[in-house]
C-alpha cells in the first residue's frame, strides 16, 4: 500500500512543489491539500492519511495547534510531519513537543522530502537526529525538564531499555540497534515498544524528547 500525503501549507506553490515531488515517487500518494490548519481535522477524518506534512506556521491555526487537535481528537491519528524555513526554530520545538514526529526544512531536496516522508511513515528510526538534539538542548525549559524527570522515574526501563533508549536517542533504526547489540529485530521491536509503553510515549520521537529533557542522554 502506498505512504497517502495530506499537504497543509498556506503557500500553494509549498504544497504545489510537494505535490509534484511526492507523486513522482510509486509508493507516496497525496490525497488532499488544505491551507490552514483549521481544516486538518475534518480532512484527516474524511481522508485518513498515513502522514500529514504540514507548515508550522499558519495565519488561523498554526502546525503546533492542529498537531495537538488531531492527536487529542482523531482515533488511530496519521503521523505528522512539520515543514519549517528555519531549523533551528522554536516553533518546531514546540511542534515536535506536541506530538510531531519530524520535521522537514522547506529547501530540502526532493530526494530528503521522499526520504523523510516515507522514514517518519515507517516510524523506525528518528528523522535528523543531531537537530532534535540541537532543538532540546536550545529550546529545553526547566518546566518541561521537571515533567520529563518525573516521567522517567515512573516509567523503572530495564537496562536493556535504557540502552535501547539510548541508541534510539543517537538516530539508530530498529536494525541498527539489533546490529549493535547482538540481538534480532523482534527483540528490538518489543523493547522499543516496551520504551514507548512505559514513557507514555507515541513514537520514538517523544521518547527521545524525554531522554533529553530529563537528563537522561545529554542533549548538548
Amino acid at each position: 500500500m502506498p505512504v497517502t500525503v495530506l499537504l497543509v501549507d498556506d503557500e500553494p506553490l509549498v504544497r504545489a512543489g510537494l505535490r509534484a515531488v511526492l507523486e513522482a515517487q510509486d509508493d507516496i500518494e497525496v490525497v488532499g491539500e488544505a491551507a490552514d490548519g483549521a481544516a486538518v481535522i475534518p480532512l484527516v477524518r474524511q481522508l485518513r492519511p498515513g502522514v500529514v506534512a504540514m507548515d508550522v506556521r499558519m495565519p488561523l491555526m498554526d502546525g503546533i495547534e492542529a498537531t495537538r487537535a488531531v492527536l487529542r481528537t482523531v482515533p488511530e491519528p496519521p503521523k505528522i510531519l512539520v515543514i519549517t524555513t528555519f531549523e533551528n526554530d522554536e516553533y518546531v520545538y514546540e511542534a515536535l513537543r506536541a506530538g510531531a514526529d519530524g520535521f522537514l526544512l522547506k529547501r530540502a531536496r526532493p530526494a530528503e522530502i521522499v526520504h523523510a516522508v516515507r522514514l517518519v511513515a515507517e516510524g523506525e528510526s528518528l528523522l535528523f537526529p543531531a537537530s532534535v538534539r540541537r532543538l532540546a538542548a536550545e529550546y529545553g525549559d526547566e518546566g518541561g525538564n521537571r515533567a520529563a524527570r518525573a516521567v522517567l522515574a515512573r516509567a523503572r526501563l530495564t537496562e536493556r531499555e535504557a540502552e535501547v533508549l539510548r541508541l534510539m536517542a543517537r538516530g539508530l533504526s530498529n536494525a541498527e540497534i539489533a546490529a549493535r547489540l547482538v540481538v534480532g529485530t523482534e527483540t528490538v521491536k518489543s523493547h522499543v515498544s516496551a520504551v514507548l509503553a512505559k514513557l507514555g510515549a507515541r513514537d520514538r520521537t517523544q521518547a527521545v524528547i524525554v531522554a533529553y529533557e530529563s537528563g537522561f542522554v545529554a542533549p548538548g
